[in-house]
């Protein structure tokens, strides 16, 4: 189980599955979201998530039809985002979560995207787009 909360604690998440297909996401829509050289992403199953506290400090913002990005309205902190073309899952961003967690990144992803300053020193796959296998 993980558990975590957005920056100002008003709201207040758990999961009780895995997180699957951890990447660390470097295109210029999560370099603009998360205000930094990439976004680390990793999906989970809808059915093993939770909010526990502070459903209605969640708002959401549609940044491509069916798309949605859901943050609190408070500290901004992104707690999920949604996709209706795959509607069995979420997409966190793993910096919400204050527990550790067990799964591991797969690969560095869009780095023909990423930011000029950086340098990319871990030593995992990088693709152009998304990972191979993606669905």
């Amino acid at each position: 189980m993980y558990i975590g909360k957005c920056l100002c604690g008003e709201i207040e998440i758990k999961i009780t599955g895995a997180i699957s297909d951890i990447i660390h996401c470097h295109c210029s829509l999560c370099r603009k979201n998360s205000g930094t050289a990439f976004a680390t992403n990793g999906f989970i199953n809808v059915t093993d998530f939770e909010i526990t506290l502070g459903k209605g400090n969640l708002s959401q913002f549609s940044f491509k039809p069916g798309r949605n990005r859901h943050f609190c309205t408070r500290c901004g902190s992104p707690v999920y985002s949604s996709n209706t073309q795959d509607p069995s899952r979420y997409r966190i961003r793993l910096g919400i979560l204050d527990s550790d967690i067990i799964e591991r990144p797969i690969s560095h992803n869009f780095v023909s995207s990423k930011a000029n300053w950086e340098a990319l020193d871990a030593k995992l796959p990088r693709y152009d787009s998304f990972e191979p296998n993606r669905k």
